[in-house]
């Protein structure tokens, strides 16, 4: 298997037909089906269904698509690492992060920096999301790792790394430990969720607003570990991404009426092209990525 064959195919797809991606990639229609071909032989898979006017993913091509992806991804973190290597990279990174951050890669990473780029001058900054995107669209922070429901402001690009749905989170054994739950099920229930300008609270407002539901907080926290400890004391229901719950003492139910997810995203201006903010982004996306 080549990389090669895994760019033509997420072309491909992301292009909507052969011509279109052989056009973008600046091959000919022939070398790129070809090279898909090659890959389906390889797979022993169908990777697109070609009987209609349009290609369409087979469900083999939909499993497979998000592996190439990363795979892609962590190929060009990989030449790019190698590059600032030899570029000797210098300059000044401002990172934000959310609030109570404790994501292990991420703070791997940033601590890794120092040690493989003397040159790049890092600065870290917490605060709760909507005001992390403020400061990247400002310009007094460069990149910044943020949740968020919906979509990030207009002026930013994103790196999606984590798309959570929302979930009820609860001592194993509370009468609310079931297989799932709908939100109109927590009413009665104290409610335990991250302050407003997370983007956990955007989803989880944004899904009450949807059923016609009061998106009622008793007690607010700014950190995710916060709002884990006072579930587990029973101090209420909480409201967390599903990914958030690590404890094997307590349940994430599906709440399956949530119509908004919770999202985890690198945000960085459209027109930030620095060496050493390129660098801490492809390292962060490839370490988030990969968990």
């Amino acid at each position: 298997m080549e990389m090669h064959q895994l760019r033509y195919f997420a072309a491909v797809v992301d292009q909507g037909s052969f011509t279109a991606a052989a056009a973008r990639l600046h091959v000919s229609q022939s070398g790129v089906s070809t090279q898909v071909a090659k890959l389906e032989h390889e797979l022993d898979q169908q990777l697109f269904d070609r009987s209609g006017r349009k290609v369409r993913l087979t469900p083999a091509g939909e499993a497979i698509l998000p592996l190439a992806k990363n795979a892609l991804a962590t190929l060009d973190a990989i030449r790019h690492t190698a590059a600032e290597f030899a570029d000797a990279v210098r300059g000044r990174v401002r990172l934000g992060m959310i609030m109570g951050c404790a994501i292990r890669p991420f703070l791997d990473t940033v601590a890794d920096l120092g040690r493989t780029h003397p040159g790049v001058e890092l600065s870290l900054h917490e605060g709760h999301s909507d005001l992390l995107q403020s400061q990247v669209l400002a310009g007094s922070l460069d990149l910044a790792l943020i949740g968020y429901a919906g979509e990030v402001s207009p002026g930013l690009e994103v790196t999606v790394v984590i798309d959570d749905p929302i979930a009820a989170v609860v001592p194993a054994g509370h009468p609310l430990d079931r297989a799932e739950l709908t939100l109109a099920d927590l009413r009665g229930e104290k409610i335990l969720c991250l302050s407003p300008g997370t983007g956990l609270r955007a989803a989880y407002d944004r899904s009450c607003a949807q059923l016609g539901l009061d998106p009622r907080v008793d007690i607010e926290a700014s950190s995710p570990v916060a709002v884990l400890r006072l579930a587990e004391r029973g101090a209420g229901v909480a409201v967390l991404s599903a990914s958030a719950v690590e404890d094997p003492g307590l349940r994430a139910v599906p709440l399956t009426d949530a119509g908004t997810n919770a999202r985890l995203g690198l945000v960085a201006r459209r027109d930030q092209h620095s060496p050493a903010v390129r660098l801490l982004h492809g390292r962060l996306t490839a370490a988030l990525r990969a968990d």
